[in-house]
């Protein structure tokens, strides 16, 4: 075992939250409240680690499991894990009960609390990681959007729950931002995805494309596979602009939390179409530079 390997399974809990630094948008900027970055990171911890499970991403060693209450023989089974996981997200919103076993659940039991939550949110970040265990493939494009309501739209729900500025407008426009962010990843994704055996790419449109499955296995994408692409990043694009008016709703530091959001799915997409989208080799990654010009085209309404 690696020494990085060791740390992770030595603290699974910091191995999650580390993640953050990865992402394509800010997740508990510095120039938020303390509060509020630690309810945020809170939320992420277990959506990170919820995700993490469905993608057989733990930390190694086995710690998360022993956490959550599954033997060792039983850890490698994700659909258990799962179980396990919704049964001591449970615990989070019992308050006569004995608490959650797992430390990043621990930790949100307070932000919980203090904001009122409700488990929808959280147990449909569950049941799309179950959903990832049977479903492989998506037909058409409104199947997918279906995946995404229960992958991606729960956490733009609470970020607006934490921060206090929850309303069906809002809702609505943070929805479609959500759903954007999780295709970018997608696209982003293709190679990775395909060795999990999954197919984010609807079926219809691979179709219309003229793209077999055995082309995402390339190591460089052919003409087809990129005007698919190209095809998927504009449907993401609409939508990142079908909710950057959530933005401008908001004031302060949250304006620059969500301009944070969009920006990240912008700069990944002209990632993207700087690779001529080609994402089989990898997933292309925006720089800081790209990403700070996008928030401020964000910021100024435009873009």
């Amino acid at each position: 075992m690696t020494p990085v390997a060791a740390a992770r399974a030595a603290d699974p809990e910091r191995a999650t939250l580390d993640k953050a630094a990865d992402e394509n948008f800010p997740v508990a900027p510095f120039f938020l409240p303390r509060s509020w970055r630690d309810d945020l990171m809170a939320v992420y911890g277990f959506a990170r680690l919820v995700d993490d499970i469905g993608d057989g991403d733990l930390a190694p060693g086995g710690a998360d499991a022993r956490l959550l209450g599954v033997s060792e023989e039983d850890a490698g089974d994700r659909l258990l894990l799962l179980d396990a996981f919704e049964a001591d997200l449970h615990r989070v919103f019992d308050p006569a009960g004995p608490g959650p076993g797992h430390p990043l659940l621990h930790r949100l039991r307070p932000t919980v609390r203090r904001h009122a939550l409700t488990p929808g949110p959280f147990l449909g970040l569950i049941a799309a990681n179950r959903q990832d265990q049977l479903v492989k493939r998506y037909e058409t494009h409104d199947d997918l959007l279906a995946y995404c309501e229960l992958s991606a739209n729960p956490v733009g729900r609470l970020v607006l729950a934490v921060t206090g500025t929850s309303t069906p407008e809002r809702i609505r426009r943070s929805d479609a931002i959500c759903t954007a962010l999780q295709i970018v990843e997608h696209l982003q994704d293709v190679a990775e995805d395909l060795g999990r055996d999954r197919v984010y790419l609807p079926a219809a449109d691979m179709k219309r494309f003229h793209v077999q499955e055995a082309d995402l296995a390339a190591a460089t994408a052919g003409a087809s596979v990129r005007a698919l692409v190209a095809y998927q990043a504009e449907r993401a694009r609409e939508l990142l602009n079908e909710g950057a008016p959530l933005v401008g709703s908001v004031h302060g530091r949250l304006r620059l939390l969500l301009a944070g959001f969009v920006a990240g799915g912008r700069a990944a997409l002209r990632a993207i179409a700087a690779a001529e989208y080609d994402v089989l080799p990898g997933p292309p990654k925006p720089g800081k530079v790209q990403l700070l010009r996008e928030a401020g085209v964000t910021l100024r309404g435009k873009g």
